[in-house]
């Protein structure tokens, strides 16, 4: 019977030729959308799914108190040690300090020197966390002793080339050498943990004085299987209780799974893994991804909606030769099913083709081998019988119930079912296509309002150059005055760090009985930063030129928003001592005017600038006039290397490391701007279908009336007419369903545009262009048609 099916339905494909092209094409391209979404959520919910204990991992999260309350994704140093040793349920624990937290460390072979950006110094039990597989060494004994390094494959291939890297020796910033004891197999694309290099942490500073103030390292512990995850958290207060005095703990601890690391620490400050992903993302998509497989089945309903008339008498004369309800729903639904596979196996395709442009846009690595492995072939059979029962359920579950005498009478005109559902399945159509193109442009407004908007400094023609390779001070001071003596410089200054990327956190206190404060970015720096940034001076003066060494007078400039905090203005501030854990001498020298130092998803927060010998001054901030960039840049790369021959020359472009804040909604604009175009063309593919039929089913009344006079303008606006009222009820359901998504996604940002009417409109524009552009093609083409053929056919 099967069988029978199988050709009745092959035959019926090619009797409608048209439609079924314009249902294969239309499916096809909304499911090879759905697979290429699905890959990216399915490799996106995968993270961390290699490590075997997973289940049973944990990060530590600090959470601050105070005024301006915030989660970090470090914590201090000594609390691994002190977790480990009074909590019996955590087997293990394990701090990572990415090097000169978070900056870029030089290391030097016997041959050459490179710039890192992924070495980590841990403890030796991160690998009694996580099962990493060796290629040489022991993971147990590999980080025992201090000055020990393990690296990646890849990593010991750039270093070493073809041979041994067991046994050889690097050099970290012309200062630390370390000894190869092992190499790993390169961590995969979908593990939070992105190390090249892992050193031991007992060869760093931190190793001596573990303490409880310094929240600069991850801390990751392994909890017994049986654990209670409340109860281990309540013991970890106990442990904090018993070292802190309460009225010095500006924060609390809680733990994060390592399944919820990935996608949610969006919004956690001063984490290390550069492979973040957000959950609002893969919820976008996927909403994203079912509304283009709705489109695409609609399609196939609307189409076959509007060809059932020829249906409803194919079920008649069924009916009579004996066929029951269910003989027929089963025939439906193998036609259906055999459409649907063959717009999968297409979809499959072009999904295979476009993985590299999808990786492009969507700034990802997915492999080919993602579709074709049978985990997925799982959800595709899925997809597909989804796909099936969704398309095919209007001619299997509706036609089928006619009785023969109501099929065979029944005529088709407007005021039938079949007529109701098309023009219902057209509106839900255009209504998701409409909220699309209002998506589109709400969150390319914003991306461009962030690019645009005054940040409060300028970080256009500023290059920040890593000097942590730099061998002493002296060579850090001689590249500052390298640079400063050529043409295209305007000025330069030396800091701990710039804005956009974490420094140090502190907090500010109003008197010695404000104990909650307020969290403050600190950051070391020298005079002239001001002109680099182009601060805008609100009070007072930059810091000294020159600090002696024996000048214990900590100088301290504040933006606007922490002396509004104290309860000065700018000029009251000048001289006031101030306590922000910077020592008992520190005083306000200067107040400049807020600056977003930080993404704009987050509000404006207080910041400071101060020259205390506390942290390392690892950039060289040059703020340079515009001219030939690929001249210039030789021009900085030779003055560098006069300063400190022995480092690699690395740098960045402040508004390119602005940039990388805003890459996840770059991407979402990306993905969902490209599938949104696909899912409106697959919409014009099912309405250029139906424009079709209702031309051919109204082929002798055009015939009629042009024999009567009518204009070929007057016949179109007629066969469109019908079309755009649906497109405006699409419009007046689909306004008030993008305006809620769309203002719900901008909540995410502290600074955000307003959604205004002008936008509605262009949508709604566009909307009604794509149809009467769609439908005006069938429409004219009916027009313009001979009278005379028209009428001898019918």
């Amino acid at each position: 019977m099967i069988k029978t099916y199988i050709k009745i339905a092959l035959r019926s494909l090619r009797t409608n030729s048209l439609f079924s092209v314009l249902n294969i094409l239309g499916l096809s391209i909304g499911l090879a959308i759905t697979i290429l979404l699905f890959v990216f959520i399915s490799n996106e919910l995968n993270f961390d799914r290699m490590y075997s204990k997973n289940k049973d991992i944990y990060r530590v999260l600090l959470r601050t108190e105070g005024d301006n309350k915030q989660v970090w994704a470090t914590s201090p140093s000594a609390v691994a040690l002190n977790i480990k040793a009074d909590i019996p349920d955590i087997k293990f624990a394990a701090r990572m300090l990415k090097h000169n937290f978070g900056s870029t460390a030089f290391i030097k072979t016997k041959e050459d020197n490179f710039a890192e950006k992924g070495l980590y110094w841990c403890d030796s039990d991160i690998f009694n966390i996580f099962d990493i597989p060796f290629v040489t060494g022991n993971p147990a004994t590999a980080l025992a002793r201090p000055n020990t390094v393990v690296i990646s494959q890849s990593t010991a291939r750039k270093y070493f080339g073809n041979r041994d890297a067991m046994g050889e020796t690097i050099t970290v910033d012309n200062k630390t050498p370390l000894e190869v004891t092992g190499v790993y197999n390169d961590l995969p694309e979908t593990s939070t943990i992105d190390c090249g290099l892992i050193a031991s942490f007992s060869s760093s500073n931190f190793a001596k004085r573990p303490t409880w103030d310094n929240a600069s390292f991850e801390t990751f512990c392994l909890l017994n299987s049986n654990a209670s995850l409340p109860s281990v958290q309540q013991k970890i207060q106990q442990v904090v209780d018993k070292n802190i005095p309460k009225k010095d703990q500006w924060y609390s601890f809680s733990l994060q799974p390592l399944s919820r690391v990935h996608l949610y620490s969006t919004g956690y400050s001063h984490s290390y893994s550069s492979r973040i992903g957000d959950i609002s993302e893969i919820k976008s998509l996927s909403l994203l991804a079912l509304v283009v497989l709705l489109i695409a089945c609609i399609n196939y309903m609307n189409l076959i909606t509007a060809r059932s008339q020829k249906k409803m008498k194919d079920v008649g004369i069924n009916k009579t030769l004996g066929a029951s309800m269910q003989n027929l729903v089963i025939r439906f639904y193998t036609e259906t099913g055999l459409l649907t596979l063959i717009a999968l196996l297409v979809g499959v395709l072009l999904a295979t083709l476009f993985i590299p442009v999808f990786n492009s846009v969507a700034s990802k690595h997915l492999s080919i081998s993602a579709i074709y492995n049978l985990k997925f072939s799982g959800w595709l059979l899925m997809i597909w019988a989804v796909t099936t029962f969704i398309a095919g359920s209007y001619p299997a579950l509706h036609l089928s119930r006619f009785m023969p005498k109501q099929v065979m009478q029944q005529s088709f005109h407007k005021g039938t079912l079949s007529a109701i559902i098309r023009k219902g399945l057209v509106v839900l159509q255009f209504a998701c296509s409409i909220i699309l193109i209002v998506g589109v442009i709400v969150i390319y407004r914003q991306l461009q309002f962030m690019r645009d908007k005054n940040l409060g400094y300028n970080p256009e023609n500023v290059i920040a150059i890593s000097t942590s390779g730099a061998e002493n001070k002296e060579q850090a001071s001689a590249l500052a005055n390298e640079f400063g003596a050529l043409s295209m410089v305007a000025s330069v200054a030396r800091t701990q760090g710039f804005p956009g990327m974490n420094v140090s956190s502190r907090s500010v206190y109003k008197s010695d009985a404000d104990e909650e404060g307020l969290s403050i970015q600190t950051n070391r720096a020298e005079n002239g930063f001001e002109k680099v940034l182009q601060l805008k001076m609100l009070a007072g003066t930059s810091l000294p030129q020159v600090k002696q060494p024996t000048d214990t007078i900590v100088d301290v400039i504040l933006n606007k928003k922490a002396v509004d905090y104290l309860g000065f203005t700018p000029e009251q501030a000048i001289g006031k001592k101030v306590t922000m854990q910077l020592g008992s001498n520190a005083y306000v020298v200067g107040v400049v005017d807020n600056f977003n130092f930080q993404s704009l998803h987050v509000p404006l927060g207080a910041y400071a600038f101060h020259n205390r010998d506390s942290e390392p001054k690892q950039f060289l901030l040059v703020r340079f006039r515009t001219g030939d960039l690929s001249q210039t840049m030789e021009k900085f790369r030779q003055a560098f290397k006069t300063a400190i021959p022995n480092s690699a020359f690395e740098y960045t472009f402040l508004d390119k490391e602005l940039d990388t804040l805003y890459a996840t909604d770059k991407r979402m604009a990306s993905v969902g701007l490209a599938f949104s175009i696909l899912a409106i063309f697959v919409a014009c593919l099912g309405l250029f279908g139906l424009a079709a039929y209702t031309a051919e089913q109204r082929i002798k009344e055009i015939g009629i009336r042009k024999v009567l006079g009518a204009t070929v303008s007057g016949i179109t606006a007629l066969l469109t007419g019908d079309f755009i009222r649906l497109i405006i009820i699409s419009l007046i359901i689909a306004f008030p369903l993008a305006f809620w998504a769309m203002s719900k996604w901008l909540q995410d940002f502290a600074y955000r545009i307003q959604i205004q009417w002008w936008i509605f409109l262009l949508a709604g524009s566009v909307a009604i262009l794509i149809a009467l552009i769609t439908v005006g093609f069938q429409a004219v083409k009916a027009a313009v048609a001979n009278p005379v053929k028209s009428l001898r056919s019918q």
